[in-house]
This record gives C-alpha cells, structure tokens and sequence, in this order.
C-alpha cells in the first residue's frame, strides 16, 4: 500500500474533482434550487425505493434505570453509591413502583436493570435518585453464513496493509491484550491456541449466559442466563470475530493469520448457542473485561437506532477513561436509512466500524460442460446448499422471468435446469416460478458485473445458485448456438474478484448519531470475510457484517499499540481517524464521488499508515450540527502538529462528499457541497511543533430537499505527497423540522393513523396490567372507548397509546388531563409516562405501545389514582436537539376521549 500516491490523488481529488478552488472554498455541486438525487448505476448496492410498511410491534418490557452519581469508575466511592442504592429502593417502595431486578451496576453504570410494566414510567422517573430509565434492548446474534474449506483472510489484510504491518514492520500485537465480547471462542481450535481453556491464546474470560439462553425466546426458562467458567463457542460468531483480530496459523497450510497473530485474547460470552442477548448483560461483561485488565475491547455487537447517551455506549465510554480502546461495529441496518448506526458503536469515545466489502469473495464452483469452465456462485437465500457431486440436467434460457410485471417464461423448463437473467423482480418469484413449472434446478446470472447472493428466497427442495454475469451470458451464449450445457456439482472453491471491493457494504449503517454527532468513525474490511469457526462447523468460513469489520480494526488497535505502548487510549482513535483512506461512492465507483462521510467516516482503515504516520491533526472528526441559521456558516480549528524529525511544509485543502436527503429509511444522494475555506493555506512546522488552522463551512441551501446531511474531508497533505484528512459532517436546515411521530404511511397513503389508543385483543405474558409479550396483537378503539382497568376475558383491559417513532426523541412524557376542562388532573403535574432517549422505530412499520393503567404521579413524586369518568392522554415529545423551553421543538398530540369506569 503506498499512502503517498493514494493520499495524494486524494488531496489532486480535493483541488478538482469536488469544484474545489485553490483557495480551498467548494463550489456546490448543485445550485440550491436544484437538488436532485444523483441515480446509482451499482444494481449490486440496491437503494430501496420503497421501504416495508408492515407493523410490527416493537414495545420493551425491560429498563435501565439511571442513578444520579457517576459510577465507581469516575470515581464515585462505593459507600455513597451503595447509600444512594438503598435510598432508590425504599422511595421505590413508598411510591408503589412495582418492579423486579435484573442486574444491579456500579463500575460502569450506577443503577439497575430491571423487568417493569410500561404502565409504571411516570412514578418510576418522579421516584427520587432516578437521573433517567432507557428501555432495555435485545441484541440479535449476527448471522454467520456456512463453511468453506479455504480459510484466506490474505485479500481483507491487503486492503488495511495489515500484511505490510506484519511482515515488513514486524508486527504481531504482541502483548497486547484484546477482549472479544460475542458468543464465546472455540477454546479448541488449534489457530486460536486451542485446545483447552485457558490456553497460549485465549488466556482469560467468562460466559455469562450458557448455551440455552435467548433473551427473545417465549420460554421464560430460556431468558434466565446460566453462567460458566469456560466461554466455548457453540454458535460460531464470535469464533469468526476472533479469527479476524488474532488466529495464528503457527504455519499451517490449513490455518488462518489474523490481523495480530500475537495479541492474547479474552472471551466474553454474552449469547448463547442461538438467538439474542440484553443490553445488560453486555455491561456485565464488560465490568468483567476491564477486572481482567484488557487492553482492547471489541464489540462486533449492538442496537441500532440507538442514542450516546444509551447505558452500553456510556458504559463504553468509561472504559476508555479507565485506559481501554474500544471498538465497536456500527450496524448492519443500511437498508433502514439514515440515524440507523447503533450503541456502543455510538460512543462519544467509541470507535464505531463501518463495513468495505473485500475484493475478493470465496465462493463454490460448479463446472459447465463441453466447455469445461469452472463457474464460482453464491447460494440464493434460503435455500438449501447444493450437492458436492453430480450432474445437473440440461439447463434452459428461461429469460427473466418476472411474471408478476409481464415478463413470462420463455422456455419450458420441466425436467431441466432453468437459467433466468437478473432483475425486474424478485428472485422469489424467479425461483419459484421455475420450480412451479417443474426445473430440477436454478442459475440465476448477475445484471451486472461480479457475484450476488439472493436474498429473500424461501427453499422449495430445488437446488437455486447465483453466478456472475460474464459467466451466465457465457452460458446463454452456448445455448443460443444450440449447444447441451450442463453444469457439474463440485466442493471446490475458488477466490473470485468482487464487483463492491473496496466499496461501502449495502448492509453498512448510516449516521448520523440522533445528537448529530459524526458516526461511523471509520471502515474496514467486512463484507466476504474468510475467518475461523468452531471446529464442529467446519473450523473455517465465510461470512459478512459490519462484526467481521470491527475486528479488523481491534487488532489494528494492537499492532498500533505494540508499535506505541505510550499512545493513550483517548488518543488512538484520532491517529486512526487521520490515516485513513476515503473511498469513493459505491452507487457510481467510476464517477469519482466520495461516499458519504455519515457513512464511511474517515474511510478505509490503513495500518501502515497509521503506524508510520508523521503528522496528527486533531480533532479528528467535525460534527458540524444544524447550519447556524444566522450566518449560515460554522467555524472550527484543527491543530496540525508535525511528528517527524524534519521540517515539513503541510497544505490545507477540502475534498467533498456526497450529501443524502429526503427519505429517512430510503435517502436519496445528491453532488451538493458546502463551501469550505481556511485560515491559512498552507503551514511550515518545524519538528515536534504544532500549528492551528481555521476551518468555516457554510452548509449548502436545503430549501428544497428535506434532511440534507453533507459532508466531507479537510485534507493536510505534507511537502512529501502523504496526506491526511479530518471527516465533517452536518445538517443543513432545521434538524427540528423533522416530525419524530408521524403515521405509518406507503405510498403516501396511511397504512396505520398512529398515534392511537388502542385495546389489546391477544397476549402471552403480562407483568400486573401490562402486556409485555412483544407478539401482542391490538386494535385501535374508537372515540370515547371505556376501559374497567381490570381484566376482561383474560386480558387487561387498559389503554395503550399505539407509537411510531420515524426519528429518535430525547424525552417522551404522556399527561392526563381532565377531558372537560382539558387541563391537567393535579396541579402538580400528571405524568402515565416519563422516559429518556427514546430510540427510532426499527421498521417503517414499527410501533411502541405504553400502557396507562389509570394511574399518575406529579412533579413532588406522588403517586395517585384517576376516579372514574372522562380523561384524555396529552403525549409531548422533545425532538432531537430539542431545547425544552422552546414550545417548536416538542411534537404534541392529544387522544380521544378516555371512559374509566371500574367494575
């Protein structure tokens, strides 16, 4: 990898490609009248441009629960913290708060984990010592895809320059300590110490949890974690993530290198063998990582939609003030939009990991016949892997075969393989559709360069494979000159060029951070990732996220750190940030665009860069937040500092990135830049000394494009041609102007006119009054509904205030007021709900339900019962941002009348 000339056609890219004058000032790519989505040409990078309205019911039963001191790690002395405990519990008690503990915290996070009714949220935040309460989130287990027989990691290497940092700078991350949080390690596996526990390698650990748990599970039994001392691996993911940071193939041709083939390893185990885990017991865990001294922790887990100021990202934070790096993957909800980026990725202090996709993607290969041609493919969806051996009928141009839009099919197909063309539907429907007409087998070819994996594909006991385009019109070509193909089962592999390498993976959250702040912070390698997997799962696979990504840089973090033991843990993410390199934008790789700075941050890690790197410039990120309505431009300052031993000469220049508007589950994207100017255009430092330089942006209009985010890279690029660059990014227009709740809508019809009280018509598990099963089923009550607050047919018979949350909001409060003289039932207040940072639905469908059980608590913390008659439930919600005295910036809606009338 050769930082100078890539840094350096970033730094020409700043003076050209981006309208950017000499003097350092963009001109926008688009006037301000004429914002326009810029239309991607990379069908292998899909942007949704309708997004599932389906409801789904996305209601917690659980909750943090926030203390007022700081915790034992910012220094809070466990006398008073245990004082301010017991206070809680018996002003709990007084108030009538009704709830059942989980985990009690005091390292990380000063407070509790408990299990309670949403009913409860108003006297719960009113009881005195309570700061906040969040709702407690479950965490799916990433999904690891089957086993291959190639264990290579060497392409994802090459693209950070971990290999040049291994073999030509010699390092290994040895002695370097890095915890890996997620489903355990296979403490057997020979390239990761193995076996035994502990062993060479995975010298410490714990699981937490044991193989039976799921937190989302609807047998209780499997919700109570069972923990053990030895944290094996029955699930594979976070054997995959190990792999990645540190197997040591200790020569072996059968074995894999990781990033820091010296570092020792610690297993954390927060999942068992399937399913999800609790925001909780990810604190738990990391109390115990940093009782076990660990350098680095990395976290290939999250919840997206999240906020920084979330327990697990504070709880993060804290650890890096104790003197641990923390790294993080951001999410894998790019397919939901903007503000997707999840906790603890969030963290003020976190490096939050975006995902590249490798260059190269390991895949099968099926041999086509006469001529011999070794096809790679990628199974389609869920349908069952195809046989290692054998031979397939003889295989038919079937078209493209999208029915449902008017395209038939062409070709009878019964008894034989169908070859169906890419695009215009689904590959459900192309697969089924043959299967229906009786193919013994399905190839669909890519419409666009390089390999696919179709997804969303149910199995119908007909094997189905994706190929690449150049190989599936070879195929079609043959057929067309009346040639019998047929294609010839193998397990072989092969290594084949991706289309994407090197390109920001389709599944690769976005930011921003919901408070604006600049999230991803950088990317590495995680689509197609060859790593290590239990033993019993084939010892080697592949698969792909943004977890496979974030171990990239957890082990960058240790050759970093054996390279500079000096180096703070506050300090490694801006050295990180400074030498890496931005990529250009996945929708149109030729076009020259730089990919959203929200999505990518820095860019592409690069190790050898960071770890010869002769300069910093810090920050190393600028969040620019809302445009400053005034003067429309925001002014922040950079200090260079020269870290060689010679004098250098370092040139100040911008580079913009694209900007997305509109949509927030689906964004457009659009060549629209702010302007950028400086204080100085250039600095002379001698060595060890530091100079600072004034940065002014001034957002580009927005008056005709909703949430425009833009952004970009401020680029010092030394006398040398090495070039370093800072990421930016803001909003330009009012952040406040966006309507958090809103009704479900598609198509600009509403599918559900939320907010609404609502009934509850099925479910499975109550706490006192209140469903908390999440496969509850509703239905919206009509004006004047009467509610007994008891029981009726087995079901509570309460109301619940049906929420879609389309944008985060800081605090959320329902009031009740008297319906007749539509003012407050006490003068001292009347809160059902009171909770803080409220996370944005997951789906476009997606609903929270809080139930009211007739019940209130005021301003003084009291709690008391509304008598029968007529009341109404007044929802206010401060917007993200929001400043609480400013009426503008809280979202307001008021229900129908409500009938108590108790039996």
């Amino acid at each position: 990898m050769n930082r100078s000339r890539y840094l350096g056609a970033l730094a020409a890219l700043a003076l050209t490609a981006g309208g950017v004058t000499a003097q350092g000032s963009a001109a926008q790519g688009a006037a301000a009248d004429e914002i326009s989505a810029i239309d991607p040409v990379a069908p292998v990078h899909e942007i949704p441009s309708s997004v599932d309205t389906t409801l789904v019911n996305e209601t917690k039963g659980s909750w943090f629960v926030e203390l007022e001191s700081e915790p034992a790690s910012a220094g809070t002395d466990a006398t008073s913290l245990r004082t301010e405990r017991q206070d809680f519990r018996a002003a709990a008690k007084d108030a009538g708060v009704d709830y059942s503990v989980r985990r009690t915290f005091h390292t990380l996070f000063n407070g509790y984990s408990i299990t309670m009714d949403s009913t409860q949220l108003g006297r719960l935040q009113r009881t005195e010592g309570v700061k906040a309460i969040y709702p407690m989130t479950q965490v799916e287990i990433p999904e690891t895809l089957p086993a291959g027989n190639e264990p290579d990691l060497a392409t994802a290497l090459g693209m950070t320059g971990a290999d040049i940092a291994q073999h030509e700078l010699g390092l290994t991350g040895e002695g370097v300590k890095v915890a890996v949080m997620d489903s355990g390690i296979d403490v057997d596996h020979p390239d990761l110490g193995g076996p035994g526990f502990p062993n060479d390698r995975v010298i410490a650990g714990y699981d937490l949890v044991g193989d039976d748990y799921n937190a989302g599970s609807s047998d209780p039994d499997r919700r109570v974690p069972r923990p053990d001392a030895v944290p094996d691996d029955c699930q594979g993911h976070g054997t995959h993530v190990a792999g990645i940071v540190g197997a040591d193939a200790e020569g072996r041709d059968d074995g894999i290198t990781g990033v820091a083939p010296g570092v020792s390893l610690g297993a954390y185990r927060v999942f068992g063998c399937e399913g999800s885990t609790d925001a909780d017991i990810m604190i738990a865990a990391m109390e115990r990582a940093l009782a076990d001294d660990m350098d680095v922790l990395n976290m290939s887990i999250g919840s997206a939609w999240s906020w920084p100021s979330y327990p697990t990202a504070t709880a993060s934070d804290r650890l890096v003030d104790r003197g641990m790096v923390v790294v993080a993957s951001i999410g894998n909800s790019g397919a939901s939009g903007l503000y997707s980026a999840g906790a603890p990725g969030l963290g003020e202090k976190v490096i939050g990991v975006a995902s590249f996709d490798n260059t190269h993607v390991t895949a099968r290969s099926v041999v086509a016949s006469p001529s011999g041609t070794a096809v790679p493919y990628l199974g389609l969806g869920n349908v069952a892997d195809p046989p290692t051996e054998g031979t397939t009928d003889p295989l038919v141009d079937a078209g493209i075969v999208c029915p449902s839009v008017g395209i038939p099919l062409e070709a009878e197909v019964a008894g034989r393989t169908a070859l169906i063309e890419r695009g215009s539907c689904s590959f459900e429907e192309k697969y089924a559709t043959v299967v229906e007409a009786g193919a013994t087998a399905v190839v669909i070819y890519n419409s666009s360069p390089g390999l696919f994996s179709g997804g969303g594909v149910l199995d119908r006991d007909v094997p189905g494979i994706g190929i690449p385009q150049a190989e599936g019109k070879a195929l079609a070509a043959e057929l067309a000159a009346g040639t019998e193909v047929t294609l010839t089962w193998t397990a072989d592999e092969v290594s084949t060029p991706s289309p994407t390498g090197g390109l920001i993976s389709s599944f690769s959250s976005y930011g921003l951070s919901p408070d604006l702040a600049l999230k991803p912070d950088i990317g590495a390698p995680g689509g197609n990732i060859n790593s290590t997997l239990p033993l019993e799962q084939g010892g080697h696979g592949v698969s792909s996220g943004t977890s496979m990504a974030s171990p990239h840089v957890a082990g960058a973090v240790a050759l970093l750190l054996e390279s500079n033991p000096r180096l703070r843990a506050s300090q490694v993410r801006d050295v990180l940030q400074n030498s890496a390199d931005p990529a250009t934008w996945s929708g149109a790789p030729g076009a020259g665009y730089l990919d959203n700075a929200h999505r990518q941050g820095a860019g592409m890690l690069d190790v050898p860069g960071v770890v010869q790197a002769g300069a910093t410039v810090r920050p190393a990120k600028l969040a620019l937040g809302e445009s400053n309505t005034r003067t429309g431009a925001t002014t922040k300052r950079v200090t260079v500092r020269n870290t060689t031993r010679e004098t250098v000469t370092y040139t100040v220049s911008h580079a913009p990135a694209l900007a997305t508007f509109g949509d927030t589950f689906a964004p457009s994207f659009a060549d629209t830049y702010a302007d950028v100017s400086f204080s100085r255009e250039s600095v002379t430092l001698r060595p060890g000394r530091s100079a600072t330089v004034g940065v002014t942006v001034t957002a580009p209009e927005a008056a005709d494009a909703d949430q425009l985010v833009y952004g970009g890279y401020v680029v010092v690029t030394a006398d040398d041609g090495t070039a370093y660059s800072v990421p930016y990014a803001g909003y330009a227009g009012d952040y406040q102007a966006i309507d958090p709740i809103t009704p479900v809508m598609s198509g600009g019809e509403v599918v559900a006119d939320l907010p609404s009280v609502a009934s509850i018509t099925a479910c499975a598990e109550f706490i006192n009054l209140d469903c908390i099963d999440p496969q509850a089923d509703y239905e919206l009550a009509p004006d004047g509904a009467t509610y007994t607050l008891g029981t009726v047919n087995g079901l509570p018979d309460i109301p619940y205030t049906l929420i879609h949350f389309q944008h985060q909001v800081e605090k959320l409060q329902v009031t009740v007021l008297d319906a007749e003289t539509d003012r407050p039932v006490d003068r001292r207040g009347a809160f059902a709900v009171d909770v803080t940072g409220v996370e944005r639905n997951e789906t476009a469908g997606g609903f929270t339900a809080y139930g009211w059980d007739g019940s209130y608590t005021t301003l003084r913390g009291d709690t008391k019962r509304v008598p029968d008659g007529d009341y109404v439930l007044s929802l206010k919600a401060l917007k993200a941002n929001g400043e609480p005295w400013n009426s503008d910036h809280w979202e307001t809606w008021t229900s129908p009348t409500i009938t108590i009338d108790r039996p």
